[in-house]
């Protein structure tokens, strides 16, 4: 049953995200042909910085729920002490989030977006908004609400595109109109969250003796280390876990994003047009990754589940299958690449820049790579091993930003598709020790 629900979560995830990927491939495709290469280049630089720093605020609070919520429900406790400890941590990253970027207006708004006031404020509006929409993602994906969790990302990418859209199609124009889409986004989804969140609330505890019992059990569980013991949910396990997660998601966002970041620095006049083509290139990583948030989104709570139970070996088969599957579309993209990638790339994205082939294939590897690292990742939060995993992914990530600030290529993009394949290589194996140990134990 398990297995099941986690494949049907899965499946149904799959369909909402991928195409949630093909549309944001429109809003990118449709803004690439409306801007000009420096307009568009601002608009990925606007994207980037807003995902490194929404990924890295507020994903581990989205796996923070996500855990803990499926780990709860196998163990039949519930009450509310983990979504306001998970609301607490959010809240206050918000917060923090606001402070610094106030306090660094006058950077960001005139180095990074060429003084643009307008990129700044989609910026700040933009992250601000999706507190809330990772916050109900953990709520919905632990609470095996998959359907929900697709079409909330699928309503965010749907109208983001429709801005893009109207000034490909002559209703509006400009840079503002396009970077306009990535702030409408979360707070579209904002109208439908309060609903997803309110409709199946699990209990007050405060006075229910069954409820305390359970509890009770869990705690002696933890302390006896019986499987699936987990010690009590309090704001400094939360914010532990959290921590641990957010050190992941920034290694994460700095594999997808300190590329274009540093091509835009070194790269002088054509910085801003350069960032854009790396940028393309690396979207062949990210819509598989987008598509691959279905699997990562389910995983997470089966195999919380899984341990909870004390289920070892439909562990471990969760966990190989997936893997199996990931080698298997990863060398399908490569072979593509290899055959079409340059056509396909120059067709969708234009510009005067040509797109090498071995690069191309170089991101499909580093791309299967990347996914395997991310479902051993997984299993490690699963079975409560967050800050081993996140010392692999914070050391892959400085060795990978050393690589590319030593400048070995002529070429500042194939520096990046090497580099990218590369750290995915090295990640991929640490967290597999990682993990075997983790299993040994």
């Amino acid at each position: 049953m398990a297995a099941g629900g986690y494949g049907r979560g899965a499946a149904v995830l799959s369909v909402g995200i991928g195409v949630t990927g093909l549309i944001t491939y429109a809003y990118f495709a449709l803004a690439s042909h409306a801007l000009s290469e420096s307009e568009y280049g601002r608009i990925t630089l606007l994207w980037s910085a807003v995902f490194v720093t929404v990924s890295v605020l507020y994903r581990p609070v989205e796996q923070l729920l996500s855990r803990t919520i499926a780990d709860r429900h196998e163990r039949g406790l519930g009450g509310r002490r983990h979504l306001r400890v998970a609301a607490t941590i959010q809240i206050a990253l918000g917060a923090l989030f606001a402070v610094v970027a106030l306090a660094l207006r006058g950077p960001l708004q005139d180095d990074l977006f060429d003084g643009s006031a307008t990129l700044y404020w989609v910026l700040v509006v933009t992250v601000l908004a999706y507190a809330v929409s990772y916050f109900a993602r953990g709520f919905l994906a632990g609470s095996h609400r998959f359907g929900l969790y697709g079409g909330l990302v699928l309503m965010e990418a749907s109208s983001r595109c429709l801005l893009a859209l109207a000034v490909a199609v002559g209703i509006a124009s400009g840079q503002s109109a396009v970077a306009l889409g990535i702030a409408a986004a979360p707070i579209v989804s904002l109208a439908v969250v309060p609903w997803a969140l309110g409709r199946r609330l699990p209990p007050a505890v405060a006075g229910d003796p069954e409820v305390e019992a359970a509890e009770a059990r869990a705690l002696d569980e933890a302390a006896a280390g019986e499987p699936g013991g987990e010690p009590q949910f309090t704001l400094a396990h939360g914010s532990g876990f959290a921590i641990a997660v957010l050190a992941i998601m920034l290694a994460e966002q700095t594999f997808l994003n300190a590329g274009p970041l540093l091509v835009n620095a070194t790269g002088g006049a054509e910085g801003a047009a350069l960032a854009g083509f790396t940028f393309n290139v690396l979207l062949i990583a990210r819509a598989p990754l987008q598509l691959f948030q279905a699997v990562q989104t389910s995983i997470l709570p089966h195999l919380t589940r899984l341990r909870a139970g004390g289920e070892s070996d439909p562990f471990r088969r969760s966990v190989s299958v997936t893997l199996t599957a990931i080698a298997g579309f990863a060398a399908l993209v490569a072979l593509f690449m290899l055959a079409l990638g340059p056509t396909v790339m120059d067709l969708v994205f234009g510009g005067e820049r040509s797109y090498g082939r071995g690069g191309l294939v170089l991101i499909a590897v580093g791309m299967g790579l990347y996914l395997g690292a991310a479902t051993l990742n997984q299993a490690l939060l699963a079975r409560a091993h967050a800050r081993a995993a996140a010392a692999c992914w914070l050391a892959t990530a400085a060795g990978f930003v050393a690589f590319l600030a030593l400048d070995l290529f002529e070429d500042p993009v194939l520096g990046v598709e090497a580099g990218y394949a590369g750290a995915a290589g090295v990640l991929v194996a640490l967290l597999s020790v990682l993990y075997r140990r983790s299993h040994d134990r």
